[in-house]
């Protein structure tokens, strides 16, 4: 059964119009601003996670925990330095 020319006209129109408004929401979707603001909404929603948040800890402590013992061999070393110069002075 042939279809009538208004119903197809419809059919292209309906159909033009699904299409511009999806093209319309990809183009709002990628904008630069919009994409950064989901970013940060998804990592400020991932910190909240309690899990996260004791990882971040852990790694913080570790991170503090290696530069002190950074921090003190270097000391170690600038102390062992001053001797070996003093027992070379006094040679």
């Amino acid at each position: 059964m042939a279809r009538d020319i208004n119903d197809i006209q419809r059919d292209i129109e309906r159909t033009r119009n699904q299409l511009a408004s999806t093209i319309d929401e990809i183009a709002d979707r990628t904008k630069p601003e919009n994409v950064a603001n989901n970013a940060k909404k998804t990592v400020t929603a991932k910190l909240q996670d309690p899990a996260v948040k004791k990882v971040l800890i852990g790694v913080g402590a570790g991170v503090a925990a290696l530069v002190l013992v950074k921090f003190a061999n270097g000391r170690k070393k600038k102390k062992e330095l001053k001797e070996l110069q003093r027992l070379l002075a006094n040679r």
